[in-house]
């Protein structure tokens, strides 16, 4: 089985890619989705979560107050880097049960911070979707009904992507002027012969 992790910096298109794998009968974990799951169903988790920002940031039903941790985190970087310790290992341990489930030659992790947490060495092969930074900005406003600052203030919490194509074995430019599932079609030809 081959492992791939899939990235892209905020409004770059990569949850695009990963439903295009998917519509094309590829297992696709996402990363992000499973995190805020187990972040309520992962007693470990939610154990060291309390005690790092207090048994408040959950309520008596168990839901996390997701506004109340975002205006911390986003707020400090060392408090992000703190609850991303804690997370990353959780979903690291989920995404390898996942796998022993599935019955695929070739499965997908998306993740929105793959190189940031030094995830990418777990995975046999990484693919990086890219935009123009005007064109992720101008997506994640429609798509959020944000503001310019908020998206990059959320932009400023990631890697540049020049720095994220270095690292990437893929690319796969979802700019709008180049189509994106013939690339994803000769990509998985690509990984293909490795299976």
């Amino acid at each position: 089985m081959i492992k791939v992790g899939l990235t892209g910096g905020i409004g770059s298109g990569k949850s695009t890619v990963a439903k295009i794998f998917q519509a094309l009968g590829y297992p696709v974990y996402i990363a992000d989705t499973r995190a805020k799951e187990l972040m309520v169903k992962d007693s470990e988790l939610v154990s060291s979560i309390k005690k790092v920002f207090g048994e408040d940031i959950y309520s008596s039903n168990g839901t996390i107050d997701r506004q109340k941790l975002a205006s911390i985190v986003f707020k400090d970087k060392k408090a992000l880097e703190k609850l991303n310790s804690l997370v990353h290992p959780a979903v690291k341990r989920d995404f390898k049960l996942w796998c022993t489930r599935q019955d695929s030659s070739i499965v997908f992790e998306e993740a929105a911070i793959l190189f940031e947490t030094g995830s990418d060495k777990y995975f046999d092969k990484t693919i990086l979707v890219t935009a123009s930074k005007e064109e992720r900005i101008r997506r994640v406003i429609n798509r959020d009904q944000t503001t310019r600052e908020a998206v990059e203030s959320r932009m400023a919490n990631q890697w540049s992507q020049e720095k994220k194509i270095q690292l990437a074995d893929y690319i796969i430019n979802n700019e709008g002027d180049e189509l994106v599932i013939p690339q994803v079609l000769k990509l998985i030809q690509d990984l293909k012969p490795i299976s």
